[in-house]
């Protein structure tokens, strides 16, 4: 065995790499281990679908490797953990080494659900083989209509390719966004001679063609899958710890095993503004902050994670934001504004849970942001005030609420 214990860290992404940093903003000073799988420095994901995928820009990486080294964490890229012995507190990696832990984090983020025959975009290689393929002219495939399909649909569209989106549920972004915004979003698409074919299914993918469930089929040269994807919990599963939609977790994001906790896409976790209803995000603000929330956590902090949910796409001159949860909603009011963009928020008994936005650039960013705030002090708007363009949301935030919470925590 090697290693001096301290804490490990499993996944350097956006969770681990950010919980291993706030480690050390919080004093820790024993020592710190980042196992990532994949060769390199860590980096941001977001970009793989836009800003990389069309060769507008390279890597944008998380931190520079003179940070990570100079905070004193010991970063091991292009190895993957194998094996977790939660009894013994050891980590095994695939070149054999063997690290022994007092605590470990479990940052392993989720993988691409496959479609044989198809491209899936999860990595910066796969965004480098994709590119490859999406000259102009290139006929593209899109299979799954959630934000990852259709940022590669704007992308691709973008450099020439003729695509087509498929999709077997009745609009896009059926799972998280409103109906009348995926709308806006849809027309978008279209305008930008992107083929969109929604309540329609895949039989099969055949060399050169896409066969839809009708008996139809749509003649490609690329094929990308954007149809979700799952948690990683192998390596956790395997070590006995209770997994149920990922790796389940408490409000501190301690899991089943002791000394081991889980955070980010990989983790479901009971979520205080919506009755402890067990959630798993798959977000890159959501990685940012429960990376820094499972540090605290790791350090015997026991605050239980209540950060309101919020998810952003962008797709050609749009900018989509959506925070907090539509899903729960049962009264929609919307605001359509001078300027043309658009505001739906979502209530539940009269509490506001939810709210989306889509605009030009950056259009909606502080309408949605005042409105995540008033989620979080689980404010009881009028609805009619949400609903004028023309009385202001930052007045609202000073109304009486039942219960505040900040900064995860209930006050």
């Amino acid at each position: 065995m090697t290693g001096p214990g301290g804490v490990v860290v499993v996944g350097a992404g956006e969770c681990g790499t950010g919980a291993a940093l706030a480690l050390r903003e919080e004093g820790y000073a024993e020592p710190v281990t980042l196992v990532g799988g994949e060769p390199g420095h860590p980096y941001e994901r977001p970009p793989l679908s836009k800003a990389v995928l069309s060769g507008a820009a390279g890597l944008t990486p998380l931190c520079t490797p003179e940070r990570l080294a100079d905070a004193g964490v010991t970063h091991l890229a292009g190895v993957a953990a194998t094996a977790l012995d939660v009894r013994a507190h050891e980590l095994t990696l695939a070149d054999g080494r063997v690290l022994g832990y007092e605590r470990l984090l479990l940052a392993t983020g989720a993988r691409a659900r496959p479609l044989p025959g198809a491209h899936v975009l999860r990595s910066h290689a796969d965004a480098v083989a994709l590119r490859e393929r999406l000259v102009p002219g290139t006929r593209v495939g899109i299979v799954g209509g959630g934000f990852i399909g259709l940022e590669v649909a704007a992308t691709a569209a973008g450099l020439g390719c003729a695509v087509t989106v498929v999709e077997a549920a009745p609009r896009l972004m059926g799972r998280a966004v409103p109906e009348r915004l995926a709308a806006r979003a849809a027309a978008r698409h279209t305008e930008a001679g992107v083929d969109v074919r929604c309540g329609t299914a895949v039989a099969r993918l055949e060399p050169g063609r896409i066969v839809l469930g009708d008996g139809g089929a749509v003649e490609v040269d690329v094929v990308v899958a954007g149809i979700g994807s799952a948690p990683e919990t192998a390596l956790a599963e395997a070590a006995g710890i209770a997994v149920e939609n990922g790796i389940v977790v408490d409000g501190s994001f301690a899991t089943s095993a002791p000394d081991v906790f889980a955070a980010g896409d990989c983790c479901s976790f009971p979520h205080p503004l919506y009755d402890d209803l067990r959630l798993r995000l798959e977000s890159w603000r959501a990685a940012q902050e429960q990376g820094a929330h499972a540090a605290r956590a790791l350090l015997g902090a026991a605050e239980p994670y209540a950060a309101v949910p919020w998810f952003w796409s962008d797709q050609y001159d749009l900018s989509l934001q959506v925070a907090g949860l539509p899903a729960v909603t049962t009264e929609e009011v919307v605001r359509v504004r001078p300027d043309g963009a658009e505001l739906w928020f979502g209530l539940d008994a009269g509490r506001l849970v939810a709210v989306a936005g889509i605009g030009v650039g950056t259009a909606v960013a502080k309408d949605v942001r005042i409105g995540e705030m008033l989620i979080a002090r689980r404010a009881t708007p009028d609805p009619a005030a949400l609903a004028d363009p023309g009385v202001a949301l930052k007045p609202l935030l000073r109304a009486p609420s039942a219960r505040r919470v900040r900064s995860g925590a209930i006050a």
